[in-house]
């Protein structure tokens, strides 16, 4: 009943508006205006259907089977599409320029990062770092190969040397749901591990992974990689099983057969539409080089929790992250086992302000005995997504009793495409 009155009262207002008396100066522009939009549209309607033939036309002869060289006759050429007319007053259709369609074919996205340091105060270990220096220079190459893989290259250039920190191609469209990277990759293990420098929440590596893990080069190495999601209704899961060449800042090969050996576990869970929670599992396992059948063997567990809230989400975040190794590493009379773990949170308080804290604990591979540990507190500043300014105090006590106290000062900046680190 309502939609009946509805559709009976409208017409009647709109009579009743459009035979009110409207002043001479008005209703002849309003006339013309309509006239000449309806032949625009005209226009456009026959523009339309003239286009849509000639393009099923095109596309029937390309379906059509193709003649054998016996029966090859001319063929005639399509109709051509009708020209509309275009109407006196109508104005001519704009034409936007599109760039050529193998324009990026050849030209992948290019990127670099700077990554500059400083220090300041007490540091008398031989791996303090100088007072200032740029760090690292990484440049990225990324591209699309064809529709079954993708390449991604980074080279990072330091004050002492020049290398490949990975250089990996990606099928992502294998058979039975596997994704799978040929080349050299920063193995699985755990969370720091597999980040490149300037994607560190800090200006260094915890003591556990220069003690325990590598270090800055850390595990690295030439290999294959093969993931796997595992479905299930509860969360979101993923198996990594990579085999590497053996060579690497923990790892070595004598004899070419000593391969090296990672997995990795992965579990991740919303907690709500702000939080979720990301649980890791990690084993390496590879020869060490202090005999031709000594190995190492590593084990790691990683735990994150992020909050997020949508409605605030440029203002305000907090992410807090823990990670623990396990080594048991053998040598020329026996093995040795040592611990490690560090602690951090960081909370955003303003939209480009965030707030850090780190804490230390790590037995060194070679000697449980020796142990080191010690505290960060951290400011970052981030003028804009492409730059960011960090100020860490760093307080280190080293296993042979020396102190160290320290300003560290870092800045990031980058140019160009550089795509997203996995999350």
């Amino acid at each position: 009943m309502r939609a009946v009155l509805r559709s009976s009262v409208f017409p009647g207002f709109l009579f009743v508006f459009l035979a009110a008396p409207a002043p001479a100066q008005e209703a002849q522009p309003a006339a013309d205006e309509v006239r000449r939009l309806e032949a625009e549209i005209a226009a456009l309607r026959e523009d339309f259907a003239g286009r849509l033939a000639a393009l099923e036309a095109k596309l029937a002869a390309l379906e059509a089977p193709a003649p054998t060289p016996a029966e090859v006759t001319p063929s005639p050429a399509p109709p051509e599409a009708p020209q509309p007319v275009a109407p006196a007053q109508a104005a001519p259709a704009p034409t936007v320029a599109t760039p050529p369609l193998g324009s990026k074919v050849f030209n992948p996205d290019i990127a670099v990062i700077g990554n500059f340091l400083g220090a300041a105060g007490e540091n008398d270990s031989p791996d303090a770092p100088p007072s200032l220096q740029m760090e690292e220079a990484e440049a990225s190459f990324q591209a699309i190969v064809d529709p079954y893989a993708r390449a991604d290259f980074f080279l990072t250039f330091g004050p002492e040397e020049v290398g490949i920190e990975e250089g990996f191609v990606t099928f992502p469209t294998v058979p039975g749901g596997l994704l799978v990277k040929i080349g050299k990759m920063r193995d699985a293990f755990g969370k720091v591990n597999a980040m490149h420098a300037h994607m560190l929440p800090w200006t260094d590596r915890p003591l556990v992974v220069g003690n325990l893990v590598g270090g800055e080069e850390g595990l690295a190495d030439s290999g294959v990689s093969v993931s796997r999601l595992i479905p299930n209704r509860f969360l979101f899961l993923e198996a990594t099983g990579q085999v590497y060449q053996g060579s690497s800042e923990i790892f070595a090969a004598p004899k070419r057969s000593d391969l090296a050996y990672v997995g990795h576990l992965r579990a991740y869970r919303d907690l709500g539409e702000s939080s979720n929670i990301d649980l890791g599992g990690s084993f390496a396992y590879g020869h060490n080089g202090a005999t031709d059948d000594t190995t190492t063997r590593l084990w790691g567990a990683d735990l994150t929790f992020r909050w997020r809230p949508l409605r605030r989400a440029i203002y305000r975040r907090f992410l807090a992250r823990t990670e623990l190794v396990w080594s048991r590493r053998e040598g020329e009379e026996a093995a040795a086992s040592s611990f490690g773990w560090y602690g951090s949170a960081e909370y955003q308080f303003a939209r480009r302000w965030f707030l850090g804290a780190r804490y230390d604990w790590s037995e060194r591979a070679f000697d449980p005995s020796l142990e080191d540990k010690g505290g960060s507190l951290l400011l970052t500043w981030w003028p804009s997504e492409f730059s960011q300014i960090r100020g860490q105090f760093r307080r280190t006590e080293f296993a042979d009793g020396q102190t160290a106290n320290e300003l560290l000062f870092q800045f990031l900046f980058s140019i160009g495409a550089h795509g997203a680190h996995p999350f």
